[in-house]
């Protein structure tokens, strides 16, 4: 599976954006883009959420089954 870094990272890339470009279409800042795609443990939500749905997809709660447990 993918980490949250690398998913963004690869979709910017693959839509031929920069990191700038993407916080000007995605309303957030460059260094929360930055933060974001250097896989930062603690970032808003809302703001994650706002860069996601450019590439439409969105982070959402989902039920850890026994064998996922850590």
């Amino acid at each position: 599976m993918t980490n949250l870094s690398d998913f963004v990272k690869q979709k910017r890339k693959s839509t031929g954006l920069t990191q700038e470009d993407l916080s000007l279409k995605a309303g957030v800042g460059l260094r929360f883009i930055r933060e974001l795609e250097q896989g930062k443990p603690t970032l808003r939500m809302d703001k994650v959420n706002q860069v996601l749905s450019l590439f439409g997809h969105e982070l959402s709660p989902t039920k850890i089954t026994d064998h996922e447990e850590r």
